[in-house]
């Protein structure tokens, strides 16, 4: 049964739906963390060693942590596994010429799939960066998450590439959110504008949100 659902379709963009809003979750819980910076490094560091100890003492050191790294794994793989089924199952069933050209699809759509791309690169780049330290700038401190995030942005390249994620995540989540309302069977006709207004103000605020940190520390408000 469950093979017969990943097969069809419907069932990929199900699954879709739900990584994408399992993502998009956790990525407001994380945005609202990021900007804890903004009341100094006690507050931020505190911030970041709080997550380490959530759930104790039922749960061990950093358990926590671990499976909501687990879960975002999980909905990470089965989001980017059924976009590219789905993008190669519609372009094998595309002809090769059409009688009539298609409406011209939104910015937002077109590029859903560089997005991706983007995105996923940038993840793997932000673990290697903030998390193990493999490709930090300055020296990396471990425990010391603030003056690691200010090393980051202090780099030109540390600014481009989280800024051109963060845009690329922005539309990502602009046409993603209608688009997983619309198969989880919550869109209708009646609700498109909310639904569609809900997203941009989603897009918007995230994209804000994350987009300031660089920016502060960019223009000393963060140093």
């Amino acid at each position: 049964m469950a093979r017969t659902v990943w097969d069809s379709s419907v069932g990929k963009k199900t699954v879709m739906a739900v990584s994408g809003l399992v993502m998009l979750a956790y990525l407001v819980v994380h945005m609202l963390g990021n900007l804890k910076i903004f009341f100094g490094s006690d507050e931020f560091n505190g911030y970041a060693h709080w997550l380490r100890t959530l759930g104790e003492p039922f749960l061990h050191h950093e358990w926590a942590l671990w499976i909501v790294r687990v879960v975002l794994v999980v909905a990470v793989v089965a989001h980017a596994v059924s976009a590219y089924q789905l993008s190669r199952r519609d372009i094998r069933a595309r002809p090769s010429k059409y009688v009539h050209k298609r409406a011209r699809a939104s910015y937002a759509t077109r590029t859903m799939r560089w997005g991706g791309i983007i995105l996923g690169l940038f993840i793997v780049w932000h673990i290697l960066d903030l998390t193990t330290g493999t490709v930090h700038a300055d020296g990396f401190q471990a425990g010391h998450p603030y003056q690691n995030v200010v090393d980051t942005f202090s780099t030109w390249y540390g600014n481009v590439i989280y800024i051109v994620a963060m845009l690329a995540l922005g539309l990502h989540v602009q046409h993603g959110f209608w688009s997983a309302a619309q198969t989880l069977g919550v869109g209708s006709r009646a609700r498109d504008r909310a639904l569609k207004t809900v997203a941009n103000v989603l897009a918007l605020v995230l994209t804000l949100g994350f987009v300031s940190v660089p920016v502060a520390v960019m223009t000393g408000v963060v140093s």
